[in-house]
């Protein structure tokens, strides 16, 4: 039974990093608009992801929220040149 739950831990970890490997090499779909997530834990920014598509932005959030539930998560528009300049 636990080795269903790790295959998809497994699974879940390298759709994480295809995504990261997707951000750093410019993505493909690269756009004016950015989606900034911002992760907060007990009122504090613990993480921030930026992403080409809202699209993108929710299924992290949905990947992250099964993993951790006890976490809020924003997503937010916002101009890539705020981010690349």
């Amino acid at each position: 039974m636990n080795n269903g739950r790790n295959r998809n831990e497994v699974s879940d970890l390298n759709w994480l990093d295809s995504l990261e490997f997707n951000r750093y090499t410019g993505g493909s779909a690269m756009t004016e608009t950015m989606w900034r997530c911002d992760q907060v834990r007990a009122g504090q920014l613990y993480n921030r992801m930026m992403f080409d598509t809202r699209e993108e932005a929710e299924r992290f959030v949905r990947k992250m929220q099964q993993m951790e539930p006890d976490q809020m998560f924003s997503i937010e528009a916002i101009e890539a040149r705020q981010v690349w300049n």
